[in-house]
């Protein structure tokens, strides 16, 4: 804090120089605090922030974009998606980046392919080109996606949500997602279960592939019986359930593939929760709890995931080079009245305590 009686700069007015003086720390510290704050010990970083919030200073950006070269705006390709039935995931995660992006200082530009194109490349060739970004994120990477060889030719600053290809730059953040549908086969099985249904999504998409893997390998190592539905949503449910041994719980793998789990339930006169089929789905989205019973799911840490990418694609802007692995969070499972009863909700973690495992 300046001393008592000290001049105070009037707002709006304020300059770097202001800061650095009330703060007792050179202008060049005051410019890390705000452009490389990992360079800045703690205590000192606080102190600055501190008198940047109390003089009111706001760096001129366009000012520093000049010198720098640098946009301080991060591209977020936005998966193609429906405005009247958007992905309620999608739409968390996004919000999470900016966050992220907000407490770096940075900002996120969202663009799109065009209505119709079957290719995005050129919506990104586009934006690039118009020196816009800094840097892009790109999400529903799949195992070979032509967007992250584009992007890696032109040799622009990237990171994905999802795991890229072995051939690939390693610049990806993801879940651990069989581990956390190892995590809900084990819920069940604590609780008694020892036939469990499962229903997937299509396993072209490698997070839904590796769900299911999971799934399979946990139900195997404790000796339960799996069965997979055999045909799509409801109806692949509801074949299960006639069965001779139908299962009395059934994971999904994603909160929407949850709802067709309880209309097949019900649909053939059975009760969903832990005295009829337990249930449980995968994202958390907000509808879970608004189900009757509330839906046990597993929740993606987006802040934690967001604030990574942010974190791996600036390391890149500022000269640190691309990662040489991705890096895997920890997700947990949120458990609700759709298999343990009425009880208030609580969270287990889907991986070991240590929570991320980074992987070449």
């Amino acid at each position: 804090m300046p001393p008592e009686g000290a001049h105070r700069p009037r707002r709006g007015a304020t300059t770097i120089e202001d800061v650095a003086r009330a703060a007792g720390v050179s202008r060049q510290t005051v410019s890390n605090a705000l452009n490389a704050p990992h360079r800045v010990r703690p205590e000192t970083l606080e102190r600055v922030t501190a008198m940047i919030r109390e003089l009111g200073y706001q760096p001129d950006q366009s000012a520093r974009s000049l010198r720098s070269g640098a946009r301080r705006t991060i591209g977020y390709l936005a998966p193609a998606d429906d405005p009247h039935d958007p992905n309620p995931l999608m739409a968390g995660f996004l919000e999470a980046l900016v966050d992220a992006a907000g407490e770096q200082g940075w900002r996120v530009l969202l663009f799109r392919r065009a209505r119709g194109a079957a290719d995005p490349t050129a919506a990104i060739d586009e934006l690039v080109a118009a020196r816009q970004v800094d840097g892009l994120v790109l999400a529903d990477v799949l195992a070979e996606d032509a967007r992250v060889e584009h992007v890696a030719r032109l040799g622009v600053p990237f990171v994905t949500f999802g795991r890229t290809g072995p051939a690939q730059p390693q610049h990806w953040v993801d879940i651990a997602n069989d581990a956390a549908t190892a995590a809900v086969v084990r819920h069940l099985a604590a609780l008694g279960h020892r036939r469990i249904g499962y229903l997937g999504g299509s396993e072209d998409l490698p997070w839904m592939a590796a769900r299911r893997a999971g799934f399979l390998a946990e139900s195997r190592r404790l000796g339960l019986a799996a069965v997979t539905a055999p045909g799509p949503e409801a109806a692949g449910v509801r074949e299960l359930l006639r069965g001779p041994e139908p299962p009395t719980a059934v994971a999904a793998g994603s909160d929407l593939l949850a709802l067709d789990v309880y209309e097949a339930v019900r649909a053939e006169g059975l009760a969903v929760g832990p005295r009829g089929i337990a249930v449980t789905g995968f994202h958390d989205t907000p509808l879970c709890r608004h189900l009757h019973p509330a839906l046990t799911s597993v929740r993606l840490p987006l802040g934690a995931i967001a604030a990574a990418l942010v974190e791996r694609l600036l390391d890149q802007v500022r000269g640190a080079g691309p990662p040489p692995a991705g890096v895997e969070l920890a997700a947990e499972l949120v458990v609700r009245g759709s298999t343990a009863g009425p009880a208030e909700p609580r969270a287990l973690t889907a991986v070991p305590a240590e929570g991320a495992r980074r992987l070449r």
